[in-house]
């Protein structure tokens, strides 16, 4: 499948649901072709490439663990074969265990760092070695590092591993014009946030920032659309988009 020249190409990663999904579909709004990567749920990788074709978008999915080094390779490869090349990445995927620190389940623990962790290093390792001169590497981070909520303790400190991996890569790609950044969403209503929590809870998380909304995906999307594309002296930076609730 060709592209129209000089298109730019994305993948996304954790691309077919939430907050992944709204990305995707923004990108591809903006006239980049996607490949979307995904972890397990076929059909809903698929409704995301259908929703995009339909409105013209360029868009292909891929079953890809992001932990492991020969699915990601993989990935690049097929987003190569398709498209021709990789301009941007957004590492999405991503999963949240919440307990306290006395009681987490360390089998637990490893299971979302080896994602959370592991997966945002190997993707962008992967994204350091293939993606093109005038490129953009984004990482999904979180806003509850600041506001240190209770039972947040091990998701918090993967994310800030994925902090620290954004702004060293950014700086070890130096003579690149490729940028690297994290953008850290505050709570956004998606079906993985939602879960689990009773109205009162959600209307007090809502309350917490100024504006007294939960984010939308799209609210999110809209600050990667930003760096991937026009924000070209935005880099080596944690975006906190939360409506300023920190």
């Amino acid at each position: 499948m060709n592209t129209t020249i000089g298109q730019r190409v994305a993948i996304v990663t954790g691309g077919s649901r939430g907050i992944g999904r709204a990305i995707a579909e923004r990108l591809a709004s903006d006239g980049l072709a996607v490949v979307i990567a995904y972890g397990n749920n076929t059909d809903e990788a698929d409704k995301t490439v259908d929703g995009i074709a339909a409105k013209g978008g360029w868009a292909i999915a891929v079953k890809a663990d992001v932990s492991d080094e020969d699915a990601v390779n993989e990935l690049f490869d097929k987003a190569e074969k398709e498209y021709g090349g990789v301009d941007v990445v957004v590492n999405s995927a991503g999963i949240m265990i919440l307990d306290t620190v006395a009681n987490f389940d360390l089998t637990k623990l490893d299971r979302m760092h080896r994602t959370n962790i592991r997966g945002t290093f190997v993707v962008n390792q992967r994204a350091a070695r293939r993606v093109r001169s005038g490129g953009a590497i984004i990482n999904l981070s979180t806003s509850v590092k600041k506001l240190a909520f209770p039972t947040y303790a091990a998701y918090a400190a993967s994310k800030g591993a994925v902090d620290a991996i954004s702004l060293v890569l950014a700086k070890e790609l130096r003579g690149r014009d490729i940028t690297v950044n994290a953008v850290a969403p505050g709570p956004t209503a998606t079906e993985l946030f939602l879960e689990g929590k009773d109205a009162e809870t959600i209307d007090r998380l809502a309350k917490m920032n100024p504006i007294e909304r939960l984010g939308r995906p799209e609210d999110i999307a809209e600050v990667v659309s930003f760096i991937a594309g026009p924000a070209r002296w935005v880099n080596g930076q944690t975006i906190y988009a939360n409506g300023g609730m920190v």
